[in-house]
């Protein structure tokens, strides 16, 4: 049986039989089987590396906040309730050093949060128009995805004060949640919508704002005269 990382189980070689062939006969039978094999495996290995390969993302810019604002409703609530997710280490860096290792497991959060939830409303899960929470029970909407995200990698010890909640408008023209990692090669968007980590400027997403970095207060993503940070297709 061949597996999905390109070896193969001890059950082909189980079932291959040399009854009936004179000895010079099946030694040469065997060594061109067990040649052929490694062949097979040392092509299925060279795959196996070529698709594991990681290539880090190019620097792109970073969304700069414009001053602070009033937090979300839904996200003051959550920490009323767990004021530990909340707490604010400014010993901590603000920006993660975007390692192969570092974006290997935000691509193995990212994907595997966003098939572990369904998607349901806030109306239909709790009753209530908006209430962010962890959906560990298998049901959320954009901002719990975001938060066990954020959550999870905490526990894989990425800094917290770096792993941002933000709002977006999204291109339905709807109110959206993602969240941003800020690393030293720029911004990037963790999102619900697409297993893919995009840079914030290729989400096409117009930027609200965030949670702070330095305090319990978030940032306008907004510009100066009201208008939101629009992402665009440049890099």
């Amino acid at each position: 049986m061949r597996h999905a990382d390109g070896g193969f189980s001890c059950q082909t070689f189980g079932g291959l039989r040399w009854r009936g062939w004179t000895d010079p006969a099946r030694r040469a039978r065997q060594a061109a089987s067990f040649a052929l094999v490694g062949l097979i495996l040392t092509m299925g290995g060279a795959t196996t590396h070529a698709h594991t390969r990681l290539v880090l993302p190019d620097e792109v810019a970073v969304a700069e906040p414009t001053g602070p604002v009033r937090a979300i409703a839904g996200w003051a609530d959550f920490c009323a309730r767990r004021p530990q997710e909340c707490t604010i280490d400014t010993a901590e860096p603000a920006a993660i050093p975007l390692t192969v290792a570092v974006w290997r497991t935000l691509q193995s959060v990212n994907r595997r949060v966003n098939a572990r939830i369904r998607p349901i409303t806030d109306q239909a899960h709790w009753g209530v128009v908006d209430r962010w929470d962890f959906p560990d029970d298998g049901f959320g909407d954009c901002e719990d995805y975001q938060l066990l995200k954020r959550r999870m990698l905490v526990e894989r010890g990425l800094p917290r004060r770096a792993l941002l909640m933000t709002v977006v408008i999204d291109e339905t023209n709807e109110g959206h949640a993602v969240l941003t990692i800020r690393t030293d090669r720029g911004d990037f968007i963790l999102d619900n919508k697409t297993d893919a980590i995009r840079s914030w400027r290729r989400t096409g997403y117009s930027f609200i704002k965030r949670a702070g970095q330095d305090g319990p207060a978030w940032v306008s993503l907004e510009g100066r005269d009201g208008a939101a940070q629009v992402a665009t297709a440049e890099p």
